[in-house]
């Protein structure tokens, strides 16, 4: 049953962060009027880590690997395509960070006193931050090796610090996600 539990998650995991690849991240924003205001993200981090707080490190695990397989084997789910010619991208190394983020985040959340809004989006942002070194590493040896005609701190910019803050934002959306589907599936400490 446990087996059933894990793939289930694993598809489900995988679902929505592909479907949270697909959807932009808004704010509203008070102008004089209430304006809709584009992000620099997407759901496809919170999903991933929504998938291992609920179903834990495998199903997120399974589901990270999965979606990577689906982008390397040539389906257009990465930000910008797929292919195994991405490999090679400065964005690569955040999307080799799900595998770690998902299995950490997952971990943390089976832990005793998980329960809380505040345990659930501190796992959600540990996962964040672990994802953030995977892609950081990426492009700090991607650049010291030359791959990419940006300089280190436009890669940075981009990629890690840009995204940043909304990626904290929804870590603490995830954490209160989290919390209502686990009271929801009946999932206890």
């Amino acid at each position: 049953m446990k087996a059933l539990a894990t793939w289930s998650g694993a598809l489900a995991g995988v679902l929505l962060i592909v479907i949270g690849g697909l959807l932009p991240v808004a704010s509203l924003w008070p102008d004089g009027t209430l304006s809709v205001v584009d992000l620099p993200a997407t759901w496809q981090v919170p999903s991933l880590l929504l998938c291992a707080l609920v179903c834990g490190p495998r199903a997120g695990m399974l589901a990270a690997v999965a979606y990577l397989s689906l982008g390397l084997l040539d389906l257009p789910v990465f930000t910008a395509g797929g292919g195994l010619s991405y490999v090679l991208e400065p964005g690569f190394g955040y999307l080799a960070g799900f595998i770690p983020a998902a299995w950490l985040t997952g971990r943390l959340s089976q832990q005793q006193g998980m329960g809380e809004v505040e345990a659930q989006t501190t796992a959600a942002a540990a996962g964040l931050v672990t994802l953030q070194f995977c892609g950081l590493l990426n492009i700090a040896l991607g650049s010291l090796l030359g791959r990419w005609d940006e300089t280190f701190l436009r890669l940075v910019m981009d990629y890690s610090l840009g995204p940043l803050p909304t990626q904290l934002a929804l870590c603490a959306a995830t954490g209160v996600l989290a919390v209502v589907m686990r009271w929801l599936l009946l999932i206890r400490e």
